[in-house]
């Protein structure tokens, strides 16, 4: 099979395009591809890209090669592989572990000591019982700590679009690698807006699950007090929805449960939605705005109302609250204290500054000061506030704000010691509200700056509302296409 030939695929794949992860899976199941084939296409997109982009920072080639001959035997014995078997995969470096892989979390110490996964995670499991082949692990900063995606252990992701800007973090390397089509999908997670921000920089389609949607196990319950939730960026919302259709499931010991779907996520992605009651919101008392982002705001609502839905100008109260990030601080910085222990433990010694960056020993710090009853405290605070702001939700279905309050910034802004931490909270007043109440957000491409810099438009549902922002992100594809829309950086071309 020629690369990127695309000569009567399925549909999600058309002349000048590579196929999503649906067509590619449709492509090995009919035998027109066999899941070696499209292995080494993925790897050789790789080979000519990542160079340019730095966001597979460890390749897993040997183990690949053995799922997807192990795919292959499989469907001509007639077997059934999973529904989205032979379409190459990558997986982040942070959390998704599978037992005897490197596993650095975007940190040096790790990284010299060659440290190595200790157990798989289940989402793991999920992800190889897809069919998804993983030849692998995509950069992300230290810990995934913050949304730009450059370490000092592996240096910066650059962005397809524009190489001189971030990719957005923690999920840069995975959506630097679907932005430029080296994959299809790729595994993202996210505790403050590692999904949305990535793939609104890459102009991806990000969707954030509801709390409890994706298990943790078997290592941990519910990350960053159920602030964190595992899922992947995608060209194609159905990629997005097949996969979470694949990894929503209970295990064992899950501490609890986000409610079923009435259906699957993917066919929730291929019906209209129903009329909607949609609130439009693109200021932030937190700071300003640029006109770029609120222009994105402000299209995506007329698109919405030329779509049939009630749009008015309207947010939650306190979706800016003054308390907030003290609140969400005191648990993020005492959460990685813990992962810090964990950490110190695999390596068996004491980690001290010198093995992690500024920024990350300066959280640890606040955590070490943080007591249980500020810490209880603190969870019992965002609960409140969740239920304050879940009230708004009764008279409307979608929240529509900006993803970040600014466009891609430039590679080094936020990793500059004196002004970088200003910068991050210039940009990050739209997306860790969410993860505090748990509620299922997206990003859809929906808006590009001038320089050719991607913006995307946040959807926020109700709890447990995923069916929803699926059929509405499926209707918004259909109306506003950016498939056929691609990076400086293709692997389409040339």
């Amino acid at each position: 099979m020629a690369e990127t030939s695309t000569a009567g695929a399925p549909s999600g794949a058309s002349a000048g395009q590579l196929p999503d992860g649906v067509a590619t899976a449709e492509l090995f199941a009919s035998g027109e591809a066999s899941a070696t084939e499209l292995l080494d296409e993925a790897v050789a997109r790789a080979d000519r890209l990542n160079p340019q982009i730095n966001a597979i920072i460890g390749r897993l080639d040997e183990s690949a090669r053995r799922a997807a001959e192990h795919l292959d035997a499989a469907r001509d014995a007639g077997e059934s592989n999973g529904s989205l078997a032979g379409a190459p995969f990558l997986t982040k470096d942070l959390t998704c572990t599978t037992e005897g892989q490197p596993y650095h979390a975007g940190n040096a110490a790790l990284k010299e000591a060659g440290h190595v996964a200790s157990s798989t995670a289940h989402l793991a499991t999920m992800f190889a019982e897809l069919g998804l082949v993983n030849f692998g692990r995509t950069n992300t900063p230290e810990f995934g700590l913050t949304i730009t995606t450059e370490p000092l252990a592996y240096g910066p992701t650059a962005n397809p679009w524009n190489t001189g800007h971030s990719t957005g973090g923690s999920s840069g390397g995975s959506a630097a690698a679907v932005a430029a089509g080296i994959v299809p999908i790729a595994h993202a997670n996210d505790g403050g807006g590692s999904i949305r921000v990535p793939a609104a920089n890459c102009g991806l389609f990000g969707l954030k699950p509801n709390r409890g949607r994706v298990s943790l196990g078997p290592d941990s319950g519910d990350g960053w007090a159920g602030f964190s939730v595992d899922g992947v960026v995608s060209r194609s919302v159905r990629d997005s929805a097949r996969v979470l259709d694949g990894i929503s499931r209970p295990w064992p010991g899950d501490p609890y449960w986000a409610p079923p779907p009435s259906g699957t996520f993917e066919s929730a992605a291929e019906r209209e939605p129903q009329t909607l009651r949609v609130g439009l919101c693109a200021h932030s008392d937190w700071g300003p705005v640029n006109a770029e982002c609120s222009r994105a705001v402000a299209d995506a609502g007329k698109l919405l109302e030329n779509l049939g839905h009630h749009v008015t100008h309207s947010a939650p109260a306190e979706l800016f609250h003054e308390e907030f990030f003290e609140h969400f601080r005191t648990i993020v910085s005492a959460q990685n204290v813990v992962m810090l222990a964990g950490m110190e433990e695999a390596l068996e010694r004491r980690m001290g500054r010198p093995d992690m960056e500024g920024d990350t020993w300066a959280l640890m710090q606040i955590g070490r000061e943080v007591s249980g009853a500020q810490y209880v405290s603190a969870v019992e605070w965002c609960h409140a506030w969740t239920r304050r702001l879940a009230a708004w939700w009764a008279e409307h279905d979608v929240l529509v704000s900006p993803v970040m309050a600014e466009p891609p910034p430039r590679l080094g802004e936020l990793r500059n010691p004196e002004t970088g931490r200003g910068r991050l909270n210039d940009l990050l007043q739209f997306t860790p509200q969410f993860n505090v109440t748990g509620q299922p957000a997206m990003s859809v491409p929906l808006h590009w700056a001038p320089g050719d810099l991607p913006v995307g438009v946040q959807f926020v549902g109700a709890h447990a509302s995923e069916e929803m922002l699926l059929s509405l992100a499926g209707q918004l594809e259909q109306a506003a296409p950016w498939a056929g829309r691609t990076p400086s950086l293709w692997a389409g071309s040339g």
